[in-house]
This record gives structure tokens, C-alpha cells and sequence, in this order.
């Protein structure tokens, strides 16, 4: 089996080199080397020379605050680009795997979102999202699209490293306390992925739109009050006292970007289609902190 990763040097890509090695010959690009989103005619002419089984689309405009001034661009690579990819897939017969967002929705709420809920984004970037998710779907090719939430990887930079670094330097802390999610790790994707993969092969009618996040939910603010507790039992040197990690309202940290309060998605079609189980995120968060400290 042939398979086309596109954006093999993110966070993501970079997992789904090794989750999908086992499963057959991985020729992954990024922009430098014949993936690049934002060049239609590179692009299709890239899948057409590859003529993959399979196309795996890491690559995407991620710079959720920029997207306001760069919409352009965004729906470049988040709509147009993915909208050829399936294009071609369709006409190779080939399965395309997408990753997509809880920025589709407008965080409403305080329940986890199933796959059919009404979308509704808040900002340029879930709006270029959506019109991707869409354009695949209106291509009629075999798809996988994984919607999912606060990515994270012990490569590059994270939101962990960053309260870790600002806490061995700063006395007091103010982390958002009201936007609430699942930290998902891009190693639980990528292997997830590669079993989705393997099982839609054999079972086409599994296809379709996915929540693929860990489970359980938490705050920006409780997740640095975990990263920095876990930090501070294995000795690192932290500079913050626990009691001055403050809570604070997103309304004062703006961005240029609205931010959905609401990111939780329910997992459950996933775990059950394809007899899964997602971890709950402290343990795949706990996993990256052992191996960063």
C-alpha cells in the first residue's frame, strides 16, 4: 500500500511517519518537497505522479489569530487545498484522512459536541476549516475526517512547555479558566489514525466525519496547575507558588480570534465504530511531561 502523507514536519506528521510505517510505503512531503497547500497545481500534480491508495492530510493554516488578517491564505490551505485532494482521491479510488477542529462550532453550551451538531465558527480559521470538511464531503470520496482539540506533542513547542518555562520564571501566573477541552496528544492521533486506516480498508461503510479526542475535559487554567504540580513532584525548578496559578475570564485575554468556550467533543461514535478506547488526556499529558523533564 502507497500512502501520501502531506505536512510530515508538524507536530502530527511527524507521529503519523512512524504510526503508519507497519502499514506501507510512507512517501511524506511537506511544502519544500512537492506538499505544499497553498500551490494548487504542485499539489495535484504531486498526488498524480505518487498515485497513493491512501492520502494523509496533516498540513493545514494553523496561525488561528494571523487567519483574521490572512483569510486568503487560510481558505488556500484549509479549503481549496483539501477540496483537490479529494477531488483527486475520488479519482484514484483512494482513501483521504483529514484532520479538522472544534473551532467548526461556536462553543456554546456545556456538553461534549457530537459529530451532526449544528456548526457555527467563531473566527476566519474554524470557518476555513469547516469549508474543507465540506468540500470533502461534497466530493463524494472515500474519507476519514478526524475533528479534534488541543493538540500537543513533547516535539516543538507546547502549551506545557510554555507554562512550565513561565513558571520557573515569573512569581504569579494568569491562565484562562473558562475555555474548556481535552488535551490530545499527536502520538494518540497518529496511532489512532493508522487503526482507522487499517479497519475503513476492510469495512468502507465506516467512513465519515470522527471526534478523535482524548477524554475527560479540563481548563487552560487546570491543565497548567497540572503540568506545574507534575513538574514541581519531579524536582524542576518552579518558581511560582501553587496558590498564585490565578483563574481569569477570557474576556481579559483578548485575541484577535474568538475562541470557543466550549471545545469538548464526545468521542463515543469513534471508540464504538472501531472499538476503541481514548485515554483519558492526564495520562497521555503525564507521558509527554516525563519524557520533557
Amino acid at each position: 500500500m502507497k500512502i501520501l502523507l502531506l505536512g510530515k514536519n508538524g507536530q502530527l506528521g511527524w507521529e503519523l511517519q512512524r504510526a503508519l510505517a507497519p502499514l506501507g510505503e510512507v512517501i511524506a512531503l511537506d511544502r519544500h518537497d512537492g506538499g505544499d497547500l497553498g500551490d494548487n497545481a504542485q499539489l495535484q500534480a504531486t498526488v498524480r505522479r505518487v498515485a497513493p491508495q491512501v492520502i494523509v492530510n496533516a498540513a493545514a493554516y494553523t496561525a488561528v489569530d494571523k487567519a483574521e488578517s490572512e483569510p486568503t491564505a487560510a481558505h488556500q490551505i484549509n479549503a481549496a487545498a483539501p477540496a483537490l485532494l479529494a477531488s483527486e482521491a475520488q479519482a484514484l479510488q483512494a482513501l483521504l484522512i483529514h484532520y479538522s477542529t472544534d473551532y467548526v462550532f461556536d462553543g456554546s453550551g456545556d456538553q461534549p459536541r457530537k459529530e451532526d451538531a449544528a456548526t457555527g465558527p467563531l473566527s476566519v480559521y474554524g470557518a476555513s476549516k469547516l469549508a474543507g470538511e465540506e468540500a470533502i464531503r461534497a466530493s463524494a470520496c472515500q474519507h476519514l475526517i478526524l475533528r479534534t482539540s488541543w493538540v500537543y506533542a513533547a516535539r516543538g513547542g507546547n502549551f506545557a512547555k510554555t507554562m512550565l518555562r513561565l513558571a520557573a520564571e515569573r512569581e504569579q501566573l494568569k491562565v484562562i479558566a473558562d475555555q474548556l477541552g481535552a488535551p490530545t496528544g499527536a502520538d494518540l492521533l497518529a496511532d489512532v489514525t493508522a487503526h482507522l486506516l487499517r479497519t475503513a480498508q476492510k469495512q468502507p461503510d465506516l467512513c465519515g466525519t470522527y471526534h478523535a479526542v482524548a477524554s475527560g475535559e479540563t481548563s487552560w487554567h487546570a491543565y497548567a496547575q497540572h503540568v506545574i504540580e507534575f513538574a514541581r513532584q519531579k524536582g524542576s525548578a518552579i518558581k511560582v507558588a501553587p496558590d498564585n496559578v490565578l483563574a481569569i475570564p477570557t474576556r481579559d485575554y483578548p485575541t484577535p480570534a474568538q475562541r470557543p468556550l466550549n471545545s469538548r467533543l464526545c468521542n463515543q461514535k469513534l471508540q464504538q465504530a472501531f472499538g476503541l478506547v481514548l485515554p483519558h488526556w492526564q495520562r497521555g499529558v503525564d507521558r509527554m511531561l516525563a519524557e520533557i523533564l
